[in-house]
């Protein structure tokens, strides 16, 4: 039965109120997606793969829908696109949302563990967004949920904003880089939620950049470091030069990649060009998230 006009004003009109980081927290809410029952890598498809051991026709099916019920849904889509005609514009994306740790909730907040996107609505829950799992829904799936204001300020739909587009435009280091920031990685991931000196400078870090001279494809690479701070670090002396220099010894320089002196700055020192010119380096796993 094609749609109703009645229908259409309803799901219009109620889609209306919805802004891209609104969030239901409904009861019964399930996420779909594809999996092969015969090679199952998901908690989900696992569970459904055990559940139908017995059924070898229905393990061996091929691409196979798998429902998992989740604790809510937060909305990617546009508000532009959500609010526009169902008839015209009928889908919207959307996302789950997960408990995580609560050591990582900041860090998500901070835009360090790109995987995922800060919901100051659910926050005190503990539920971020876990952009990795994205699902198409029609509007009229929309219009019966509750929806629940994901955010306050501007500045709030901003961060979320950059959450998803940084989750779709991270710079994919080359592989050698990759390997010679390993134990600087590691390093650093290690010691940031260390309540010591070194760990109050790197949770006092915005993000680190690093910039490619002449390109990351030449034969010999002139690397440029900025570590860009939000303010110094609380309750203990600033000492950014000393522990620069201590991280920056962890990365190997001995393939093509040579060293210059690193700079450790509040964003507004930067220049534009030193900053579009640079890419941000992903702690949590440099290339992937």
């Amino acid at each position: 039965m094609p749609l109703s006009e009645e229908d259409e004003r309803t799901i219009d009109q109620t889609l209306q109120a919805w802004r891209q980081g609104d969030v239901s927290l409904d009861v019964g809410l399930e996420f779909l997606h594809f999996a092969d029952l015969s090679r199952p890598h998901s908690p989900a498809s696992t569970q459904v793969a055990e559940e139908l051991a017995h059924d070898r026709e229905a393990i061996e099916a091929g691409p196979t829908p798998v429902l998992d019920e989740v604790r809510g849904v937060v909305m990617l889509s546009q508000t532009c696109d959500v609010v526009r005609g169902c008839r015209n514009r009928p889908f919207v994306e959307v996302a789950p949302l997960i408990e995580v740790p609560g050591r990582w909730v900041e860090e998500i907040r901070r835009l360090k563990r790109p995987a995922f996107a800060y919901v100051p609505a659910t926050v005190g829950e503990r539920l971020v967004a876990d952009l990795d799992r994205t699902m198409t829904v029609e509007k009229a799936i929309v219009a019966g949920w509750t929806r629940i204001s994901g955010w306050e300020t501007d500045d709030d739909l901003r961060d979320f904003a950059r959450a998803l587009a940084r989750k779709r435009s991270r710079f994919a280091f080359p592989d050698d880089f990759v390997a010679a920031a390993r134990r600087f990685q590691e390093h650093l991931t290690d010691k940031h939620n260390r309540q010591t000196d070194e760990g109050a400078h790197l949770r006092a870090l915005r993000e680190i950049r690093v910039r490619a001279a002449p390109s990351w494809d030449d034969g010999e690479i002139r690397l440029s470091w900025w570590f860009i701070k939000d303010a110094d670090p609380v309750d203990t002396p600033a000492d950014w030069s000393s522990f620069v220099d201590q991280w920056l010894a962890l990365f190997d320089h001995t393939g093509r990649f040579r060293l210059e002196s690193p700079i450790a700055c509040r964003l507004d020192d930067m220049t534009a060009r030193d900053y579009v010119e640079s890419d941000r380096l992903d702690l949590d796993r440099l290339s992937v998230s």
